[in-house]
């Protein structure tokens, strides 16, 4: 069962995505032009997602996948195409409706199902492995942690999510961008000691046969996170 902290600020997050930005995360995603600042977040993102899949092999055949937080899906597309059987969620109706009008066809064997709702629901089963880009980093270190820890009972090989580090120059740019005009465009992202997170986490008891693996940090401007994973033993 999840606390009341995990849904309350699971349900801020929902409340933004379908009320407040959908619009624009659409152009975010899209290969439209935008804005400076976006366009260097955006080009944080597409190299998380590369960093991402490049901990995956190139052939996926008979993995299933969870997308936690999936977005417009982009990463479980590409997992898709690699063979996986990938399951994406996300809080939003209305994201997920928009990702579903533009799904490619997957002709590897794979295949791709985007679905709204919690990324934590155990009725979505069991998975060989967890991705989740830039959805954690939206929850305290303490949610996070026991987040990580319910998915890792469900998941047989690997997972790798993405952090935000606790870093001055983070928190600083984050503080500022909260007082210009339009600054609810983004939903605040929490910075959290990642090191700390990922010891506190593994010590878990539920957690003893996982380890930590590489971890991979982005920064482009207004975009820094790091791709933490973990692996099952």
């Amino acid at each position: 069962m999840q606390d009341a902290a995990y849904i309350k600020r699971r349900d801020e997050i929902q409340t933004y995505f379908d009320r407040t930005a959908l619009d624009a995360w659409k152009r975010l995603v899209s290969t439209e032009k935008v804005s400076g600042v976006r366009a260097t977040v955006r080009a944080g993102r597409d190299a998380m997602r590369q960093a991402i899949l490049d901990r995956f092999a190139d052939d996926l055949s008979g993995w299933r996948i969870l997308d936690a937080g999936c977005g417009a899906g982009p990463l479980a597309i590409e997992l898709a195409h690699r063979g996986a059987e990938v399951l994406g969620v996300d809080l939003s109706q209305q994201m997920i409706e928009h990702a579903n009008e533009a799904l490619p066809e997957i002709r590897t064997g794979g295949s791709v199902t985007l679905i709204a709702g919690d990324m934590l629901a155990p009725e979505h089963g069991a998975f060989d492995a967890v991705v989740s880009m830039d959805a954690l980093i939206h929850y305290s270190a303490d949610n996070a942690g026991k987040a990580i820890v319910g998915l890792a009972g469900r998941t047989r090989r690997k997972m790798v999510f993405t952090l935000a580090p606790r870093t001055g120059p983070l928190v600083a740019m984050h503080r500022l961008g909260s007082l210009f005009p339009r600054g609810d465009r983004s939903p605040a992202i929490q910075p959290v000691a990642i090191n700390r997170l990922i010891a506190t986490t593994l010590a878990q008891s539920d957690m003893q046969d996982w380890s930590e693996g590489k971890a991979t940090r982005i920064s482009s401007g207004f975009y820094i996170s790091v791709a933490q994973e973990l692996v099952r033993s």
